[in-house]
């Protein structure tokens, strides 16, 4: 076992593999800069609600975060081309990870997994080839690594599809009736009475659910590859063009590099670097690889095995009180919608009052709030922050009826809580977030 984690292989997979993602992550931040997300996420609002305990990770004031953005972008293209790899990459990461950190109103999986791989990267030797680097300082050329640096990228990406397969086992995923949802906010159903069947709606629900569960293991089998290549190809195009997901579609067609062999990926696209059994290379200290192996990565991977699985260990459907949702790989699973109102009861006076949100949240935040249990409670925290600042000493409580796929609204919150004067529980079930039948339609 060993043995194969450190045979020598061509390193053309992960190469092109760095040019291909810093290229996408200088896209992602540019389209953002363009297409106003900076300004409707960072700019806009008076404040972001980050991930609970990151109160002081706020946006740059005024243009700011535009100039953040314009210096991930320029990272990106220097791990693109391979300039101070490490130090790029790096202060990528972490760039982007505030970003990510700073706000929850448009929460994604993808973005998730864009740091995952940074941080990744940063213990590969993804600069020794066709890099800046490697031409500033040829010591660090190299045409070859070990195999298992393609094994902790392709295990990062069947934990990802694995457990976005295991997330779809329930009703309103398999009935069709999410993916009918999917088809018509997209406009699909305009397209003829096809697509607006349920045995289509089904057939995308099955469809999507043995793609994730199957498409990692037959990649690696060589007699299913293309097909399984084929498919990818199929499904991210398909996906990037209904659901407008950014670079994730192509970031996974990416990934296709490696699963190939080394050799086939070098010849199309290096094809004037010679093979490995012409050159001569200094051997690469194994022990340290060792320690990366060892004192990095399996304990890394334990942790990306034990986070999807942490719902089950808290009370009630995470479906519905989202608690355990976040970094779990449950990606496009359900629809909420309903209607928020805080209420306001000043201890001193007895006066009681509906919040009007604009004072402090944008429309899109308030949106945020159905069905979110740790956006309510941020929100009830500011809503006090606000009053404490013009001396008065406030309850919050909150009306919150959720629809769940369209379903009829039940009470999400339970609106005898003051949210106000409730702590945060981090690792199990808030009891103020009603389970699904706590409450009657």
């Amino acid at each position: 076992m060993m043995l194969a984690l450190h045979k020598r292989i061509d390193n053309a997979p992960l190469i092109i593999f760095r040019i291909m993602l810093g290229i996408l992550l200088a896209w992602h931040c540019i389209d953002h800069m363009v297409d106003g997300t900076v300004r409707k996420l960072y700019i806009r609002p008076k404040f972001t609600f980050n991930f609970i305990g990151m109160d002081w990770l706020q946006p740059l004031p005024g243009n700011g975060m535009y100039w953040y953005h314009g210096v991930m972008a320029f990272c990106a293209l220097c791990v693109t081309i391979g300039f101070l790899y490490r130090y790029t990459l790096s202060l990528f990461a972490i760039l982007f990870a505030g970003t990510y950190f700073m706000q929850k109103t448009v929460y994604n999986n993808h973005h998730y997994l864009l740091i995952l791989l940074c941080i990744i990267l940063l213990l590969l030797p993804a600069n020794a080839f066709a890099s800046v680097d490697s031409k500033i300082n040829p010591k660090i050329k190299r045409y070859s690594m070990p195999q298992w640096c393609s094994y902790v990228l392709i295990a990062q990406m069947a934990i990802v599809y694995f457990f976005a397969a295991m997330a779809k086992l329930y009703p309103d995923w398999l009935n069709g009736t999410f993916p009918g949802f999917i088809v018509g906010n997209h406009g699909l159903h305009r397209l003829g009475g096809l697509l607006q069947h349920n045995y289509f709606h089904r057939f995308i629900a099955i469809g999507g659910f043995f793609f994730d569960l199957l498409v990692v293991p037959m990649l690696l089998i060589k007699k299913t590859r293309n097909l399984a290549a084929l498919a990818s190809v199929g499904f991210h195009t398909f996906n990037w063009y209904l659901l407008h997901i950014g670079i994730f579609p192509f970031l996974s067609l990416s990934y296709l590099v490696f699963f190939y062999p080394s050799d086939r990926v070098r010849a199309l696209f290096f094809w004037k670097k010679p093979p490995l059994n012409q050159v001569i290379e200094e051997p690469e200290d194994q022990h340290n690889n060792l320690l990366i192996l060892k004192y990095f990565f399996i304990p890394y991977f334990i942790i990306q095995l034990a986070l999807p699985v942490r719902h089950h260990f808290i009370k009630g459907d995470v479906v519905w009180t989202e608690e355990g949702h976040r970094l779990s790989w449950r990606m496009m699973l359900r629809l909420k919608s309903g209607e928020t109102i805080f209420k306001i009861k000043d201890k001193k006076t007895g006066e009681r009052f509906d919040f009007d949100y604009t004072l402090l949240f944008t429309k899109r935040q308030n949106k945020r709030f159905s069905g979110k249990g740790d956006v309510i409670w941020q929100g009830a925290q500011r809503i006090k922050a606000y009053y404490a600042k013009q001396g008065r000493d406030v309850a919050v409580y909150v009306d919150n009826k959720v629809s769940l796929n369209r379903r009829p609204p039940r009470l999400y919150a339970d609106p005898n809580v003051d949210l106000a004067s409730v702590q945060w529980n981090y690792f199990g079930h808030n009891e103020w977030i009603l389970l699904y039948d706590d409450y009657p339609e």
